[in-house]
């Protein structure tokens, strides 16, 4: 996944620097190159000869040692594609929302215009103090800045709170995401407009209550970021609140989300309906919070909301229209009426009653079926893979009709 990436790590001076050592393996492993540049202090945590070993690389520590007759923090600046800095101290945190430069590797983050993830780790009252928080949310003004939150434990201070170095896992996971967001100059998706929905609708029943599903949005998300990585022009159409670099329309309602893929549909040339639209909305919806009473029962009457996936296919001219669809049983013979019902060009099913996969998982397994049911399997992976092998297989099966439409 990261082959040919160049990631430059940052390691401050706190009890956690060692663990970077494990995050430099995980994204060799990856086939990663990997640059680090230490602050003078964090070398009494962590060796420099480890990290030269680890890294295969030269280890940046101080700030004038200048080469080719480029100085090192514009060097090093230039060459990484992200920056993770692991662990963050409260110290070197502040010096960054502030502007210090007083070493190489604050020299360098105040050069570098392309991601940075933070990895805090601290003593759990540091942490709480409100000037170190303060801290924080000015990092996150800053939207190439990522922050992978500490976990709480047991802190080698001996205190036990918020404070620890998030899981390498975690760590590991926030970059590649990062990464896989950034958009290529040369992707195959350069030029096309996308749009994807995602998320559950929200149904209101009354002012506190209504009728939803399980579905997290994840996939849908997984999907965007892919496109908008592979250079495409993309349009989030969801019900979760999402901070993304590329348009996202917030929604509730059946309604509202037929409203919103209304006014991007002319332009789009992919549309992935990967949300999960509620098939019925209340037919007349409370003003006020409907009260308690002593009946046993309350009786709700239900009305069909529009079928915005056969909707668009039937008005289709250009646009190449994905469906989705969630099943408990039966799964490959409900997706392929349902591929025939809605008149989509290709439709993803996947099998909800497993406790592995879909839902709130990180997790799919997938089939994809066109408009002849010629139906593609992709196993079981993280959604972020799986959604990059439907954009391709649906890309690899159209990108000659829209490149020549």
């Amino acid at each position: 996944m990261l082959s040919g990436k160049n990631i430059l790590i940052g390691i401050t001076a706190g009890i956690a620097a060692y663990k970077s050592c494990e995050l430099i393996r995980m994204f060799k492993r990856q086939n990663a190159n990997v640059r680090v540049i230490c602050t003078p202090n964090a070398l009494n945590f962590v060796t420099k000869l480890t990290l030269q070993n680890l890294s295969q690389n030269e280890i940046g520590i101080e700030e004038f040692d200048v080469k080719d007759f480029k100085p090192e923090h514009i060097s090093y600046a230039d060459e990484a594609d992200i920056m993770v800095i692991c662990p963050a101290t409260a110290n070197t945190i502040g010096k960054v929302v502030n502007g210090i430069c007083d070493n190489l590797l604050t020299s360098v983050i105040s050069a570098f215009a392309k991601p940075i993830v933070f990895a805090p780790a601290m003593n759990t009252n540091m942490w709480n103090n409100v000037f170190v928080q303060e801290n924080i949310q000015k990092l996150l003004k800053n939207p190439m800045y990522s922050i992978v939150e500490p976990d709480s434990g047991y802190l080698a201070c001996g205190t036990e709170g918020k404070g620890r170095l998030a899981s390498l896992d975690k760590i590991y996971q926030t970059t590649v995401e990062v990464l896989n967001s950034i958009p290529k100059k040369n992707g195959f998706l350069q030029g096309k407009k996308i749009v994807v929905t995602a998320g559950g609708t929200v149904e209101d029943i009354d002012p506190v209550r209504y009728i939803s599903n399980y579905s997290s949005g994840k996939m849908g998300l997984a999907l965007a970021d892919y496109c908008n990585a592979q250079g495409a022009d993309v349009v989030l159409i969801t019900t979760k609140d999402i901070d993304a670099t590329y348009k996202v329309v917030k929604v509730k309602s059946a309604l509202d989300m037929l409203n919103a893929v209304n006014d991007e549909f002319e332009s789009a040339d992919y549309i992935f309906m990967a949300a999960a639209v509620a098939d019925f909305r209340v037919k007349n919806t409370a003003g006020q919070k409907i009260k308690k009473t002593n009946d046993d029962e309350i009786t709700l009457t239900l009305v069909k909301n529009p079928d915005i996936l056969k909707d668009i296919s039937s008005r289709k001219t250009h646009q190449i229209i994905v469906g989705f669809c969630a099943e408990s049983e039966n799964l490959l013979e409900y997706a392929k009426d349902k591929i025939k019902r809605k008149g989509c060009d290709f439709l993803v099913a996947n099998d909800i009653s497993r406790k592995d996969i879909g839902f709130s998982s990180d997790y799919n397994e997938v089939y994809l079926i066109n408009k002849n049911l010629d139906t593609v399997k992709i196993d079981r992976q993280e959604k972020s893979k799986i959604a990059s092998k439907i954009v391709e297989e649906v890309y690899a099966k159209t990108g000659c009709l829209q490149t020549c439409r």
